[in-house]
């Protein structure tokens, strides 16, 4: 089977014994090797899939040194493992699944947004303000910390730094957002957000992404009112655009991933 990242499933390719490099090369493939198959897709005779490769000719465009050793043998790993080989795991079905699922939300909130009137704005990443002392922050300096330089009450002197000023990675695009919406009317801002907070629960990032429309003249019941029509406009992008994945999801990780998002669009 050959596997691209397009979709879930991998694509059964049929490779005859007569190809000139069947012997020396595709007796020895295994998990892992790049290969680039050239053949007719055609209806498949066999159950559990839909289309396969005839294949009229295979190429190996990488090997693998050694098979035994190969970190992703074709079974099941843990997340705790998969850490530990953080360049293959995108290969994985787990990892390629959540990478398909949120480029779908990505591009399914982009398009919701332009569809209401609403203009992206890419708000800044460093940023000297604390938004409404939204959490902890991270600083950006280029001191040298080994001889930071100090004014005359013996503080570290940010005058001698990079931007002349305390600076850190911002926890909100809120601020610049605002400013926008009282020129353009709606905006919003999607894009990543850093937190600092000493918090290692699984309620809580160091780094995320985060949406925040700012709708001028807007009141309670128009803002509960896009945020609703937002969350059903991409649950159902997501349940139409990527089902084999949220399948998966629904078997290996939450049973009620699938459903969860359909009883909220029906309610």
């Amino acid at each position: 089977a050959v596997y691209d990242g397009s979709c879930f499933d991998p694509v059964q390719a049929v490779i005859n014994n007569s190809l000139p490099n069947y012997n020396e090369d595709v007796l020895r493939l295994t998990t892992g090797c790049s290969v680039i198959v050239t053949g007719k897709v055609v209806a498949s005779p066999g159950q559990g899939q839909q289309f396969e490769i005839q294949a009229s000719k295979v190429e190996v465009a990488g090997w693998v040194e050694d098979p035994d050793t190969y970190p992703m043998a074709a079974k099941r790993h843990s997340i705790e493992y998969l850490r530990e080989v953080a360049h293959l795991r995108p290969r994985t079905n787990l990892i390629g699944a959540v990478a398909r699922v949120r480029h779908t939300l990505a591009q399914a909130l982009h398009r919701f947004f332009n569809e209401q009137g609403f203009f992206w704005v890419s708000t800044p990443l460093i940023t000297a303000s604390d938004t409404e002392g939204a959490g902890e922050m991270f600083r950006v300096s280029t001191l040298d910390l080994e001889n930071l330089p100090r004014n005359d009450q013996g503080k570290v002197d940010f005058d001698k730094d990079f931007f002349g000023k305390e600076s850190f990675l911002t926890v909100s695009g809120q601020l610049n957002g605002e400013t926008y919406a009282c020129a353009l009317s709606k905006i919003y801002t999607f894009g990543p957000t850093f937190r600092a907070e000493n918090s290692n629960t699984s309620r809580h990032l160091a780094e995320f992404w985060m949406l925040e429309p700012e709708v001028a003249f807007a009141n309670l019941n128009d803002i509960a009112g896009l945020a609703e029509a937002m969350l059903n406009y991409v649950f159902k992008a997501v349940l139409e655009e990527r089902a084999d994945d949220m399948k998966f999801f629904a078997e290996r990780v939450d049973k009620d991933a699938v459903s969860r998002l359909e009883r909220f669009i029906e309610a």
